[in-house]
């Protein structure tokens, strides 16, 4: 019976490794960049038009200047927008490529945790029916 226990947490433990244990060191900039609700506003604000600094934090009263150049170089460094300088203004737009990255890793990320998912769920089950068979 113990050992039948331990087979009931096998599709927990992958669930864990798969959640707590997948290498995201490439992507976890831009996960970081995205988790904040007023970047990934800021990147819809980019998305599709070349804006100055200035245009951008005035779409956010309620936050200083600096913040909202704070919030810039989150999402800069994490290659979600680029800068161009044009005399003393700041432009930004987003880079549509970086988000095709992230859509393609994140379907690679599921499609493997669910492939491993799925197996162990597959493995539990024909160890319950093994046990079942010779009872």
């Amino acid at each position: 019976m113990a050992s039948g226990h331990r087979d009931d947490y096998a599709v927990v433990d992958t669930y864990k490794r798969i959640c707590l244990y997948t290498d995201m060191r490439e992507s976890g900039a831009v996960l970081n960049a995205l988790a904040d609700p007023r970047r990934r506003a800021i990147l819809r604000l980019v998305r599709d038009v070349e804006r100055p600094a200035g245009h951008i934090a005035a779409h956010f009263p309620d936050v200083t200047g600096p913040a909202i150049s704070q919030h810039l170089r989150v999402l800069r460094e994490a290659g979600l927008i680029v800068e161009r300088r044009s005399g003393t203004r700041r432009l930004y737009r987003a880079r549509p490529e970086a988000l095709r990255e992230l859509r393609a890793w994140l379907r690679d990320f599921w499609d493997e945790a669910l492939d491993d998912l799925k197996q162990a769920a597959e493995d539990q089950n024909d160890a319950e029916g093994a046990t079942r068979e010779h009872q």
